[in-house]
């Protein structure tokens, strides 16, 4: 689509709907829409919770909510008539639901911490030492299922009373939710069916061959380090240094959905962490650190590159944060000076990518059909102020009494304070996800882990007081914010902000139950004989959180490097902006400091995967460019969740105790030969 027919397009797009009537509550919400909602939550969990478990990185999982979601209501049709049974049609508003539910479901895995703060918590991420017992506690599933109702059902009340300021008064762009408005919109047209139904196809071919690449990679792994995961396709120095290709579906899908500067800048970051960093430090061992020290321990090689990776997060973290607040505050006062809803209001009807937006909004033209209509439907249902805000206070009450005797580190006084200034923090977070699509619940809950941790104190158990903080932000932000993307969804798909309020809620219900259930099962699986999750992040916020409550047993000269690196990754952000800003055409090329710095963290594998998902993307892309747009999202899709369902299969066969039948391993041509003379000396049967 060419960017001079986005108003057009958007024009037309409620009077293509104009006698269709708009459904009730019971018509919308229907127990077909919950059941294909369950379904649906439960696999986009299971790959979400890989994902988040493997790398810390989290796509969208809009696009194959809503094509998944589309067509097995499509499928639940077509098995109707072949009995011939009548059933209700599915609407703009019941396919909003599904996609709402679902959503709000898979959220949770990023909300709920369970590859950051929550295994940050346990022994793992500490390297192993159990002897500060007060700043260690292990995943339990009753406690996380508790701590999940308490602090995600709480964030959905606190910007309700701010809903129509923000969708009718600023008329917030939210590009994600309406990119997904769009999306629903467009598959309730004829053209939209066709084209939906070729995207779905290639979804569950590409979702079909992952399982089965999957399943069969298990096949060959009988033991630890055996199988085509560490498949030395480099050489076996270079996968002495963490340099290899693990045939991962879902990184390479990932990098198939990121943008091709975010894999470079990861593969640059690679290189520097394993490539420079790493060699580095490997001379000063039994100079800086020991050299006979646990690879794992934060006290050796990695300690130095977590720390690393955390002061360029945290310069890059605090650099955005001051600009899009200053942004954030200059728009409000642009957006004050415009009509609240009058004839010169911008047309709210077009439904634009979010490039389009700023030339549209300088346009100015008379109210259209679509706005009066979207303006009625959305302000018909009318939600108390007063309930949402009493709901709030109570929800808080039981949190600041029930959250310290979950986590006893966490005072009351602590909780209390968190929950009463939410509103404010919450409102800023909201808006500003509105205006650029950042989501900053984790930078406000690391911002709370560094001020309760250090007020709290590390011989108090100041570790876990700051990431149990920092848990209750994130988990509050993060539902807020995901509410007001949905009532932006439900505005332009004429969905009632009751439905959306409901949908949202028995989402969030859902994630709270699926979500710890898929995290114990590959905790469990973990902690066994298998390794299938690395969890960088959860190092990452245990470093933070050991910073911020005092932590004096600090790699030597880690401080220095911290400080070199932090400069340095605030330069390039400065850099990056000012030339974006400035319109230079180096700025497409400078790499992203955040990635850069994430990717000294991570495994080299990871990015490894992800820079072949964009070349395999670019080589389509040359050799298709008419289907590669169309369809690379839906088959990347469908590698990740074939790869995250796969995933758990493996898992489960784990768990039950049943193993591979081979193992396949590669070894040096040293090793080769000792193995030869050995298998020599055994008595021939």
């Amino acid at each position: 689509m060419e960017q001079v027919d986005c108003v057009q397009e958007g024009v037309s797009t409620e009077r293509a709907f104009e006698a269709d009537p708009i459904p009730s509550l019971l018509e919308t919400i229907t127990p077909r829409s919950i059941v294909v909602s369950f379904i649906l939550g439960v696999a986009l969990c299971a790959v979400a919770m890989k994902i988040s478990l493997s790398s810390g990185f989290l796509p969208s999982l809009t696009v194959p909510a809503g094509l998944i979601g589309f067509y097995l209501i499509r499928a639940w049709f077509r098995a109707l008539d072949c009995f011939e049974l009548p059933y209700q049609p599915f609407t703009r508003q019941e396919n909003t639901v599904i996609q709402t539910c679902v959503v709000a479901c898979s959220a949770i895995t990023f909300s709920g911490g369970f590859g950051t703060y929550i295994l940050a918590m346990g022994k793992n991420a500490a390297g192993g030492d159990t002897r500060d017992e007060k700043n260690i506690i292990e995943p339990s599933i009753g406690r996380l299922i508790a701590f999940l109702f308490l602090v995600s059902f709480s964030g959905l009340f606190i910007l309700m009373p701010f809903r129509k300021v923000m969708i009718i008064r600023h008329r917030l762009t939210f590009p994600s939710g309406m990119a997904t408005a769009h999306l629903i919109n467009s598959f309730h047209t004829p053209q939209g069916v066709n084209k939906a139904r070729q995207q779905v196809k290639m979804l569950f071919s590409s979702f079909g061959g992952s399982v089965l690449w999957n399943i069969f990679q298990w096949f060959f792994t009988a033991a630890k380090d055996c199988g085509f995961k560490v498949f030395p396709i480099f050489g076996l120095e270079a996968y002495k240094h963490g340099f290899y290709f693990d045939f991962s579906m879902s990184n390479i899908g990932i990098g198939m959905l990121c943008p091709y500067i975010i894999t470079v800048s990861m593969f640059i970051g690679c290189v520097i962490s394993w490539g420079i960093i790493s060699p580095y430090l490997a001379t000063k061992a039994g100079i800086w650190y020991p050299s006979n020290i646990s690879s794992s321990s934060l006290n050796g090689i990695r300690g130095y590159k977590v720390f690393i990776g955390v002061s360029m997060i945290l310069a890059d973290g605090l650099f955005n944060f001051l600009s899009i607040v200053l942004c954030t505050l200059y728009s409000m006062c642009q957006r004050r000076k415009q009509p609240m809803q009058g004839d010169n209001e911008v047309d709210s009807d077009t439904q634009l990518p979010f490039h389009c937006l700023n030339a549209a909004e300088q346009q100015k033209t008379k109210k259209s059909f679509g706005d009066r209509r979207r303006a009625q439907v959305f302000l018909r249902d009318h939600i108390s102020n007063s309930v949402n805000i009493i709901c709030y206070i109570l929800l808080s009450v039981v949190s600041t009494i029930a959250i310290p005797y979950l986590y006893p580190q966490m005072k009351h006084i602590h909780v209390a304070l968190i929950y009463l200034v939410a509103p404010v923090i919450a409102f800023c977070d909201a808006y500003a996800f509105g205006v650029t699509d950042m989501n900053l619940s984790s930078t406000y809950g690391k911002l709370a882990m560094v001020l309760v941790g250090s007020s709290v104190g590390r011989n108090d158990g100041g570790v876990i007081a700051g990431l149990v903080s920092c848990g209750i932000v994130m988990g509050a932000m993060s539902n807020s914010n995901n509410l007001m993307q949905d009532l932006k969804t439900g505005y332009l798909t004429l969905t009632s902000p009751h439905v959306v309020f409901i949908s949202q809620a028995i989402g969030t219900a859902f994630g709270c139950i699926i979500n710890p259930i898929m995290f114990w099962i590959f905790y469990k699986v973990q902690n066994g004989d298998a390794d299938i999750f690395d969890a960088p992040y959860a190092r990452v916020y245990r470093s933070i959180a050991m910073l911020s409550a005092g932590q004096n047993a600090l790699p030597m000269h880690s401080l220095w490097l911290c400080k070199l690196f932090f400069a340095l990754a605030l330069v390039l952000s400065m850099f990056r902006e000012l030339a974006t800003w400035k319109q230079w055409r180096v700025a497409q090329y400078i790499p992203s400091t955040i990635c850069v710095a994430i990717a000294i963290v991570v495994p080299a594998r990871i990015p490894i995967d992800m820079f072949v998902g964009s070349l395999v993307l670019y080589l389509w892309r040359w050799a298709n460019p008419s289907k590669a747009p169309a369809f690379s999202m839906a088959v990347a899709s469908g590698m990740v969740c074939g790869d995250g369902l796969g995933m758990l299969l493996s898992s489960t066969m784990a768990l039950t105790q049943v193993r591979a039948p081979l193992c396949i391993k590669f070894l040096s041509r040293t090793d080769n030969v000792k193995l030869d003379a050995f298998l020599a000396t055994l008595p021939m049967t």
